[in-house]
């Protein structure tokens, strides 16, 4: 077996399989080490029960909160990670997320870069991923240099009468920018078949766009591209200077085989990314690598989001729910003046059904009365920023995870949660919904790491960040990160757009590199 490459990357995930894909056009010889396995295409990717109920999909590690409690992640390992089961929404941050930003729960950090670095990435992280959207609708909305690659998803008519009727309020809901390979115009050549098992679910027909299809199988049989399966990096190991990684120890299929590369590009999440820094102290390290500034695994972020199913006599048959989204009170809400502070973004998801409900119901309520909850429901996804705390931060002790995290910033949520119910209760007598106090809602657990981020933040200051501004440590010159670690801030909007786009720009700054 080869132990030698130009390229190794580890983690096949948003970052990982969208630098690997982006490298492979260098002709340099690239490693991706994969801890998982393909998500099997199989009848259970679209089972409810499975997926939700038996989280099948989901790893079964334990890790501890903060108070040692047991905490089952909702987090799985597979080629592609997370983007197998993510609901594609893949938004811009805001061009004012980069900068600092005062919150009710405290201050937004501003980023090392402005969103002009990242938008000409943007665009080529939208094609890449098949991204369908309508700009100039968001009045949030970046400025961008090209339109989004194509048209939006379409509503269906609850859905639509809904959307007409928020607009009408003076809302601006606009188009979620979707990853999706569907064409609506012509559905006989479309992937996509607008069903109801897209958000949280693996896609049966790869209709998708996540790392897995788009990035990793155009690869995976290129000459100058091996990737290994069930191949998980235990250590990173260095010189005796520790200015260098050597060698990347890794556990495949229970052997133990070490790899090395020139260029050595972390990409597993930002919780185990900060991990694998932790468990590779050594002399020149004792506080885990690229530490001296004791940055590994603080300011973890996963944003504060909530779930709602909103309430109406009327019926919801609607198959594919999630199309749009609304940003009116991302920075403040106009109307409230004992609130001036962000709130927050709106999002259609995925269309529960009854065993989506089960786990948070009664234990006396009949599955009846939750098939009539679901069926007369409209459900919404709630995100407010969550903030960059010291104290909140990732460990690692005694061979497991620990998460000290305690909310921040969970004023923004409640108030969001409030205001739009609120709105939905104003409506116009043929659309609106019922009373508040009907509607279920339910703050997403610190279990929900979907979104995480800000573990090995990047910076200027070697002494208060612990990536440069290209995502390479401070203090080993062949060391890289491209997932969300690198976050100083999360903004409040899905985190996988910037995470591709910030992965392309390390690759072609990587291949600048290798012709100068």
């Amino acid at each position: 077996m080869q132990t030698n490459y130009d390229y190794i990357i580890i983690g096949s995930g948003a970052g990982g399989g969208t630098i690997a894909y982006t490298l492979a056009e260098s002709g340099k010889t690239i490693l991706i080490l994969e801890r998982g396995n393909f998500l099997p295409q199989e009848k259970e990717n679209w089972d409810t029960v499975e997926v939700f109920e038996k989280e099948r999909y989901h790893t079964k590690e334990v890790w501890k909160d903060k108070n040692g409690e047991d905490l089952h992640p909702g987090t799985g390992y597979w080629v592609g990670g997370n983007t197998k089961v993510y609901g594609a929404a893949l938004f811009r941050l805001r061009e004012e997320d980069f900068g600092e930003i005062q919150h009710f729960g405290g201050i937004s950090p501003s980023w090392p870069l402005k969103y002009e670095d990242f938008e000409p990435f943007y665009d080529k992280a939208e094609k890449l991923f098949d991204v369908h959207g309508k700009a100039g609708v968001d009045p949030t909305e970046p400025f961008r240099s090209a339109p989004l690659p194509f048209e939006g998803v379409a509503d269906e008519p609850r859905i639509a009468e809904v959307r007409e009727g928020l607009t009408k309020m003076g809302l601006h809901p606009f188009d979620i920018p979707l990853g999706v390979k569907l064409n609506e115009k012509n559905l006989l050549q479309s992937k996509c078949i607008k069903c109801d098992t897209c958000d949280g679910f693996p896609c049966l027909l790869h209709a998708k766009a996540d790392s897995d299809i788009n990035c990793i199988r155009p690869i995976m049989n290129r000459e100058n591209v091996t990737l290994l399966i069930n191949a998980k990096a235990e250590k990173l190991l260095t010189n005796d200077e520790g200015t260098k990684i050597t060698g990347v120890e890794t556990n495949l299929n229970g052997e133990k085989i070490i790899f090395e590369g020139k260029t050595v590009i972390v990409s597993c999440g930002a919780i185990n990314s900060a991990v694998l820094f932790l468990k590779s102290a050594n002399e020149k390290h004792p506080n885990g690598l690229a530490n001296k500034s004791d940055q590994v695994g603080r300011n973890f972020m996963k944003h504060q989001n909530a779930a709602m199913l909103a309430m109406s006599f009327k019926e919801n048959p609607v198959k594919f729910q999630k199309t749009f989204a609304i940003n009116d009170y991302y920075f403040a809400d106009p109307q409230n003046e004992n609130f001036k502070f962000p709130m927050g973004g709106i999002q259609l998801m995925g269309k529960s059904n009854r065993y989506m409900l089960t786990g948070d119901a009664p234990f006396f309520t009949p599955s009846k009365v939750l098939s009539e909850m679901a069926e007369h429901s409209v459900d919404w996804w709630f995100m407010a920023e969550d903030l960059p705390m010291p104290e909140n931060r990732v460990e690692w002790k005694n061979n497991q995870i620990h998460l000290n995290y305690t909310p921040h910033n969970e004023e923004a949520l409640d108030q969001l949660l409030k205001k739009f119910s609120k709105v939905l209760t104003e409506m116009e007598d043929h659309i609106k919904f019922l009373p508040e106090n009907i509607n279920v809602s339910k703050k997403i657990p610190l279990a929900g790491v979907a979104h995480q981020n800000g573990t090995l933040r990047f910076g200027n200051n070697p002494e208060t960040s612990v990536l440069d501004i290209n995502c390479k440590t401070h203090e080993i010159d062949n060391l890289y990160v491209v997932d969300a670690s690198f976050f100083p801030s999360c903004g409040a909007v899905n985190p996988s757009l910037t995470i591709i786009a910030n992965a392309i720009r390390v690759g072609e700054h990587l291949m600048a590199l290798e012709t100068n």
